[in-house]
């Protein structure tokens, strides 16, 4: 009908209106994306840039921290080397006019022992590499000829020879003051030992790490105790303990001679014979028998009602 064909129509257009609007929005969300992409690109393109120039800072200072610290290392090792040549300089002087003189050779000027003690061995192994090349200067091996390289090598020999010996003088020297310094101690230990005798006190007292400990004689008495270790001992025995020892022995003495006053009970018979009777042995009478065994009966009992007394008097 027309109606349901206009309705259709309406419906159309309005669906078409809907696609177009939706195309426009969805064009619109993409060109925005793309932009906030484009945005996004630039900013990673000048972190990296500022990245670059940060580094290359950065390794510009680094290098020129470095530079200056050789230019000031250089300039330590070059005024240390003309130190070291100037005193090398000195010493060669002194040696020279020594011998002229002919006197004896003496040794180098001291230095000061607290400035050498506190160097580091880097600068040690440093100081030692300048000064050997100060004094062993390099040969001209080319413009000698045999007679001044024989020269020259004995000369060295010689050298060699000295300084060999003055090694072993000075280990040998080492060893008799390792030794004397034993024999000092050993003295020393035993000037200790008398005078901790002496004074009554243990002989390795004074020769440990730690003074000895001073016992007074009491706390109401400032005097040290003079009195050995058993004197000190027998002071605290007896007490109780002796009067305990004393009461077991009395009752022990007591129950002993009670003991001993006991009749003397025979064995009784094993199969109708008495051990340790012999065959030619008479008989003894039934009567006799019957009291030795009832006398021994009373005599358990009243020993085992006295066990009893004194367990509950300990007990108490």
């Amino acid at each position: 009908s027309a109606e349901d064909a206009e309705s259709k129509n309406k419906l159309n257009d309005q669906l078409k209106d809907y696609i177009t609007q939706w195309r426009d929005e969805r064009s619109k969300e993409e060109e925005e994306l793309k932009r906030l992409k484009e945005k996004q690109a630039k900013r990673k393109e000048i972190r990296i840039e500022q990245e670059k120039k940060l580094s290359q800072q950065k390794r510009a200072e680094e290098e020129k921290i470095k530079k200056e610290e050789t230019e000031r290392r250089d300039a330590e090792a070059l005024t240390k080397k003309k130190d070291l040549e100037d005193a090398e300089r000195k010493r060669q002087e002194m040696m020279a006019a020594q011998k002229e003189k002919g006197g004896k050779k003496s040794q180098a000027p001291a230095m000061d022992a607290r400035k050498e003690m506190s160097k580091s061995k880097e600068q040690v192994e440093e100081e030692m590499k300048i000064s050997l090349s100060i004094r062993i200067k390099p040969l001209s091996l080319e413009e000698m000829d045999s007679d001044e390289l024989r020269n020259k090598t004995n000369s060295i020999w010689n050298t060699i020879v000295e300084l060999e010996t003055d090694k072993y003088d000075y280990e040998q020297r080492h060893l008799d003051q390792d030794y004397e310094f034993k024999e000092l101690a050993e003295r020393q230990k035993l000037q200790l030992r008398n005078k901790a005798i002496k004074k009554g006190l243990d002989p390795e007292s004074f020769t440990g790490a730690h003074p000895p400990t001073i016992h007074m004689f009491s706390k109401y008495e400032r005097r040290t105790d003079t009195r050995t270790y058993g004197d000190r001992k027998k002071l605290y025995e007896g007490g109780a303990e002796v009067l305990r020892s004393e009461m077991l022995e009395t009752a022990w003495k007591d129950k002993h001679t009670e003991w001993s006053k006991r009749p003397k009970a025979r064995l009784p018979k094993w199969f109708g014979v008495r051990p340790g009777k012999k065959e030619g042995d008479p008989e003894t009478p039934e009567g006799e028998e019957d009291a030795a065994e009832e006398a021994v009966e009373e005599e358990e009992e009243d020993y085992e009602e006295e066990e009893e007394e004194e367990e509950e008097e300990e007990e108490e």
